[in-house]
């Protein structure tokens, strides 16, 4: 799914050395050649399937959008 809200590249061996190894939601690992997910509300690199669940939650704006529901005074 492609987003404004994120930049989509393949994780490279200078990314991965540098910068992380892991998804930033859900600590998996990401390897050479997996497509990640710069998400530039947050500062952080996502795998494919957090940043598709993210992307579901927001709006045009990159705002998560939370779902109504019954609060303490609600």
């Amino acid at each position: 799914m492609s987003s404004p809200c994120f930049v989509t590249q393949e994780a490279t061996e200078e990314i991965l050395l540098r910068v992380t190894n892991v998804c930033a939601e859900c600590y998996d690992d990401i390897k050479e050649g997996d497509m990640i997910h710069y998400d530039m509300q947050n500062y952080r690199y996502l795998c494919q399937r957090c940043q598709e669940e993210l992307c579901e939650k927001m709006n045009d704006e990159c705002e998560i959008v939370e779902e109504e529901s019954a609060g303490l005074f609600g």
